[in-house]
């Protein structure tokens, strides 16, 4: 175990092609991903939390269904969607990185929607009574709810980044781990281990810590700009 953990770190150093392409291929779909997603759940969670009507309640129960809905469901209706004989094929989604992103953005934005829906919720109420004695419009007034709630949309990022390069079933399935194309760090991580090449897997596990590590390091600098 001790031999592969420093034959994985020489590894890193080492300029692997095949190590480089993986961690570029996981950037790129996270990447676009959780940002699609960030800005799709944003409004959409506003506008659920500002909701006072009876439909308003049935989607906010219908999001939050949406948030529990597992990879590889998602995976599997991606899949016959973009594939020869699905109605989305002349799309060529399947077997990419493109329809990746679009598998994780089906998975990640009804989460993102639901962690803004809770935090806008709790301070609705008032900001809501003020934007209408200052005349605000209802466009200005979500914006303001968003204003407030800055500091929790680093953490919702924070939350959709991480649900983004950590994913396995969906990806794996729409973008079928094509080496140098669509194969991605969680997904290479548990072929090779199945291969019992534990020395590239415990190097890209080491890289997913690090990237996790930098991001909320980052995440963290900026709350703490933000908050003072």
């Amino acid at each position: 175990m001790l031999t592969a953990i420093e034959e994985a770190i020489a590894l890193l150093f080492s300029g692997d092609e095949m190590l480089a392409n993986i961690v570029w291929v996981t950037l790129r779909m996270s990447i676009a991903s959780s940002l699609i997603s960030l800005a799709i759940g944003l409004p959409v969670g506003t506008a659920l939390a500002m909701g006072r009507s009876k439909l308003a309640a049935v989607l906010v129960i219908a999001n939050r269904t949406l948030m529990g809905v597992p990879p590889v469901v998602c995976g599997l209706l991606c899949y016959l969607m973009f594939c020869g004989v699905g109605p989305l094929r002349w799309l060529d989604l399947l077997y990419t990185v493109e329809g990746m992103v679009v598998a994780q953005v089906l998975l990640i934005t009804p989460i993102v929607a639901g962690n803004v829906e809770s935090y806008v919720r709790g301070i609705v109420g008032p900001v809501r009574d003020t934007a209408r004695g200052i005349g605000l419009s209802r466009a200005r007034t979500a914006l303001l709810l968003l204003g407030e709630c800055r500091y929790q949309v680093f953490t919702v990022y924070l939350i959709a980044f991480g649900r983004a390069i950590a994913e396995v079933g969906a990806v794996s399935m729409v973008g079928g781990a094509i080496a140098y194309k669509t194969n991605v760090m969680t997904t290479a991580i548990m072929m090779y281990t199945n291969r019992g090449d534990f020395t590239l897997g415990i190097a890209l596990g080491i890289i997913l810590l690090l990237m996790f590590l930098a991001l909320n390091v980052v995440v963290g600098i900026v709350q703490r700009n933000v908050s003072s």
